[in-house]
């Protein structure tokens, strides 16, 4: 057997931290950055808590690395929803859709943490301030205004209508990551109908 390349070992490398990240996540947002021991992760991912420490010097700037990555991958969604095609219905079903899937409810969790919390790493407060929940809002806005032009959305405040629908989300999300109903993905057909 012939050793591993540079290009192969990368790989490895790669692979495991992602597997550790996807455990964190997991642990993380069941138990809290407080209830979680770098010992549970480890356990989570199939690895020896020493390999862990490999990867990550603690379970703060793992904590830290999820937040950021949390942060940027919400930031892109939503900044790609002006280029979706579809009906502003289909967008914001698409939309809903990936805010309820099981790896983006552990991250919206994990945001949660970061918002309510005063036992998180000051860190993670910066960058999730860094964000504005607002400013996804208001990109929704054009997206919905044009869907109540053309009669898919009920009528009223744009901007308050959004923020109850994604309040409504935010409940669910919480609901679903918790010990009830954790893997059950509440019907999208009618969240939808709350906005007609």
């Amino acid at each position: 057997m012939s050793p591993l390349n540079e290009q192969q070992l990368n790989q490895i490398r790669d692979e495991r931290r992602e597997q550790i990240k996807k455990a964190a996540l997991k642990v993380f947002a069941l138990r809290g950055l407080v209830g979680t021991k770098m010992n549970m992760i480890a356990k989570e991912a199939g690895i020896s808590q020493g390999l862990s420490y490999r990867y990550y010097s603690s379970k703060d700037e793992l904590f830290i690395e999820l937040v950021q990555e949390a942060m940027e991958e919400t930031a892109d969604a939503f900044a790609s929803l002006g280029h979706m095609k579809g009906s502003p219905t289909e967008i914001i079903k698409t939309l809903t859709t990936k805010m309820l899937d099981g790896s983006n409810r552990h991250s919206f969790m994990l945001i949660q943490q970061v918002q309510t919390s005063d036992e998180v790493p000051d860190k993670a407060k910066e960058i999730v301030q860094r964000y504005s929940t607002t400013s996804f809002i208001e990109q929704l806005i054009p997206i919905f205004k044009n869907g109540q032009e053309k009669g898919e959305f009920c009528k009223g405040d744009p901007a308050a209508l959004m923020i109850l629908y994604f309040s409504v989300l935010s409940g669910l999300m919480l609901l679903q990551t918790g010990e009830m109903e954790q893997d059950h993905v509440p019907d999208i057909h009618i969240l939808m109908k709350m906005l007609r």
